[in-house]
């Protein structure tokens, strides 16, 4: 009887770590809301060194590799993701310029492709992707009309919102595992033997 009492407590200790970790991501979420600049300098750094990190371990498996067909390409695509780490690690703000201009033109075109293809495709579906299409449309002109300012607050909320939600999944996924582990744990000891009680067999016999 111990044992499943046992691997339930390390299930539910588990699930009580990603809830834990759910929350640390909400709190820094949150802040990260509050604080948007410091998040688009964050995010910036982060994926900086995403790629100077990639980028070495890339140059590493390459060399490794060395008389295959694909060393060079290994050693160009990693010297690309070296280089470009450092340039965003060196320049956070002239990167978050960069990518908020690209961001305003994939919502620009996802929005003005969604609008376009609503009316002409007619769909069941077509008041909900023309809204889709004018929200990103807006989103768009916004965020390109207070360029180059949105650069510091729109990749630090983007960033913010993905810690947030991902943290409010951790936290229910989580807290409804211990709630799962405590129920399976709970049917577990309501259906096992009594230990004190003596064992009879099919034949009336007892143990």
């Amino acid at each position: 009887m111990n044992e499943p009492t046992a691997e339930g407590r390390k299930l539910s200790r588990s699930f009580g770590w990603l809830a834990l970790l759910g929350t640390l991501l909400v709190i820094a979420g949150v802040i990260g809301l509050v604080y948007t600049g410091v998040a688009t300098l964050t995010s910036m750094l982060l994926f900086g060194w995403l790629l100077l990190v990639g980028g070495l371990v890339g140059l590493l498996h390459a060399i490794e590799s060395r008389g295959t067909n694909y060393f060079w390409l290994g050693v160009v695509v990693a010297a690309l993701n070296i280089a470009a780490g450092v340039v965003v690690i060196k320049h956070p703000e002239g990167t978050a310029e960069a990518l908020t201009m690209f961001a305003a033109l994939l919502f620009l075109t996802g929005g003005v492709f969604r609008l376009v293809g609503s009316v002409v495709v007619r769909g069941p579906q077509m008041g909900w992707t023309l809204l889709q299409g004018a929200f990103g449309l807006l989103l768009g002109l916004l965020v390109l009309f207070d360029w180059p300012h949105s650069s510091l607050y729109v990749l630090g909320c983007f960033f913010s919102l993905a810690l947030l939600f991902d943290g409010l999944g951790l936290i229910a996924f989580g807290l409804g595992g211990r709630r799962i582990v405590s129920m399976v744990s709970g049917r577990l000891d309501e259906t096992a033997p009594n230990s004190d009680e003596p064992f009879t067999s099919p034949e009336g016999e007892q143990k």
